[in-house]
């Protein structure tokens, strides 16, 4: 068959790995105390939907002025009671509210901390509240418009002094100020007020229902909880000393950060489970110039955990004995986006009307699903550390477990035959011979795009090539470049206006899932000129049940009633195939055999739990 021809020639370019090293060192110098003055250009986003391959940002240019001792040393050497974590992207700033790097978060999290936390699983936890707020302990209203939070007692800020209420007041109010710079208000400007009742109690009033209210105050999404005393006017927030020396309630606080070179970290002798925790002496972050160079140095042990790899680079580690390869499947999905629209209009709001001459007819649509071999995709291209991909809600609290759709390419001949699509002049495509909306004779020949320079999409585009072929569907690929794909309504991008037939990329989840849901799926988020391209709804799906059970889902604080409407929800999207789920993307990073605890986090920061982080010798 085609498909192994195909996997023999992947299996080929698989095992090419190119292995690169680079030792670097530092020698000694004296320590010396400089005044640094620089010019800090600060992206700040301001997408609306969270996509992968998107990220439109503007630059905010602010000085900072700020003495410091910088101590220049040799870089530190594993061993003994301390783990280096290398990271391939230096942290510009400790700041959560006005930090956009991700490496940005690894490195203030073990600092930083929020009321609650999410695990790997997507379920909160109490971090500096005592517990989790929920209508049933009834620290949740009725209405899901005030959330109580009841703190843990005697904590301190690593500098010695209390924690209390007035500084999640002062959070809110540093984050919503219109003059402090806050990367993203989410959440944080649906509240009407933040109340302390006495030292221990936040009582949080909304005012309107958020569905998402638990993130506002937790460790992700560039959140966090900071201290009055030791930060400064929300107006200064961009010249906050704390911004490059961070004051916390986390189990480590800041040694030294020797530019370009590393972060050394010590315990928080103020952290609430000191002694016992942490269970290392040190924690240093070393900077390295690249994913190549911290491959080599994980393999002579100069590095302990190498963050943020790919699949393709995990072949040459699955059999080193000292070294783990540690994997969990992320919210990030990779997708056919079927345009169920008539492509040749722009940017239809009545695509039940108007629909796409081929992708309009579900049975065409389940065709295309069944002649695709996920498990030979993931297998061959993603060396089986992907999922195969089933519905949106792939991962998290609100996960709706489905079964993954069967390679059947038989059936989807036969679907195709029912279809009205059938190869009359024997070429091996099929053509309109009685099919619901196309014009007689017309072959079935879609276009499919994703992002050019990507080589394991473009592979992917070459597998589904092949295998459409052989169910009498003929693909052409027609790549762009990213800004194309996901440019603006007004550019006139062809994903915004309808006017394409097949797309593919990953777009992803937060913990939770409700403006994702409803932005790409809700029968009012199609991107039309009359909403001003409020929403992203591509493949211009109308399902009035669906829609009904997002809203639902959306105006509910009880939890457990979220995830029965979005598991009904699932189910009619994996029936109507708006999106054909291809894998589901893994968060790979590796560790050497003596560190113990590290458990990889897909919604959060890599460093969530370094309080539990251990070394065996």
């Amino acid at each position: 068959m085609k498909t192994r021809l195909i996997k023999s020639r992947l299996v080929t370019m698989a095992i090419l790995v190119v292995i690169l090293g680079l030792l670097a060192a530092c020698g000694a110098a004296q320590p010396e105390t400089v005044t640094v003055v620089e010019t800090v250009v600060v992206e700040k986003e301001v997408i609306k939907e969270v996509e992968v391959e998107k990220e439109v940002v503007k630059e905010v240019e602010v000085e900072k002025e700020v003495e410091v001792e910088v101590v220049v040393t040799a870089t530190p050497e594993p061993g003994g009671g301390q783990i280096v974590y290398a990271l391939y992207q230096e942290p510009q700033i400790m700041n959560p509210f006005i930090a956009t790097q991700t490496a940005a978060g690894e490195a203030y999290v073990p600092v930083i901390e929020g009321l609650v936390g999410v695990d790997p699983d997507g379920n909160f936890y109490p971090m500096l509240a005592k517990e989790v707020p929920t209508v049933e302990n009834g620290q949740v209203s009725e209405d899901g418009l005030t959330i109580t939070y009841n703190l843990k007692e005697d904590i301190l800020w690593s500098d010695g002094q209390p924690f209390s209420c007035d500084d999640v007041v002062f959070t809110w109010e540093a984050i919503t100020h219109p003059e402090s710079g806050a990367v993203s208000t989410s959440g944080h400007d649906k509240i009407e007020s933040v109340e302390c009742p006495d030292d221990l109690t936040v009582v949080v009033t909304y005012a309107e229902f958020y569905a998402p209210y638990l993130t506002v105050f937790s460790n992700v999404s560039n959140n966090g909880i900071v201290p009055r005393h030791a930060t400064g006017d929300p107006v200064d927030m961009q010249k906050w000393v704390f911004n490059w020396h961070p004051i916390g309630t986390g189990p480590f606080k800041i040694q030294e950060w020797v530019s370009g070179d590393h972060i050394t970290y010590v315990p928080n002798e103020n952290y609430r489970d000191y002694p016992d925790k942490p269970g290392i002496d040190k924690l240093i972050i070393r900077i390295i110039p690249s994913r190549e160079v911290g491959k080599a140095l994980i393999r002579t042990g100069e590095i302990d955990i190498l963050w943020d790899l790919i699949e393709a680079d995990v072949p040459e580690f699955e059999a080193m004995e000292d070294i783990v390869v540690n994997s969990k499947p992320g919210p990030g999905t990779e997708r056919l986006v079927l345009n169920l629209a008539d492509p040749e209009l722009d940017a239809t709001d009545d695509p039940v009307n108007n629909p796409h001459w081929a992708l309009g007819d579900l049975r065409v649509r389940q065709a295309i699903q069944l002649g695709i071999d996920k498990a030979f995709i993931n297998e061959v291209l993603l060396f089986g550390l992907a999922k195969v991909g089933t519905n949106e809600l792939n991962n998290g609290w609100a996960v709706v477990e489905l079964p993954a759709s069967p390679y059947d390419p038989d059936q989807a001949m036969a679907l195709l035959e029912e279809a009205g699509w059938t190869d009359e002049d024997g070429d091996g495509v099929r053509e309109c011979n009685g099919c619901l909306y196309a014009e007689a004779g017309r072959p079935l020949k879609l276009k499919i795009q994703t992002t050019t320079g990507n080589k394991l999409r473009e592979e992917a585009e070459q597998v589904l090539l092949e295998m459409m072929a052989d169910v009498g569907i003929e693909l052409f690929i027609e790549n762009v470049p990213s800004s194309v794909l996901f440019g603006s309504w007004a550019s006139g991008a062809f994903r915004k206006h309808g006017q394409y037939d097949i797309l593919m990329y990953t777009t992803s989840d937060s913990v939770d899932p409700q403006s994702q849901i409803k932005g790409y799926f809700h029968m009012d988020s199609m991107p039309t000129e009359a909403n001003s391209d409020s929403g992203f709804n591509y493949s211009r799906w109308v399902n009035e049940e669906f829609s009904a059970l997002v809203d639902q889902a959306g105006s509910t604080p009880d939890m457990e009633h979220r995830r029965e409407f979005y598991r009904q929800a699932m189910e009619i999207l994996s029936a109507e195939l708006p999106h054909i789920y291809l894998y589901d993307r893994s968060d790979i990073h590796l560790s050497r055999s003596r560190v113990q605890g590290f458990d990889v986090n897909p919604w959060g920061n890599q460093t969530w739990n370094t309080a539990d982080w251990t070394v065996s010798e």
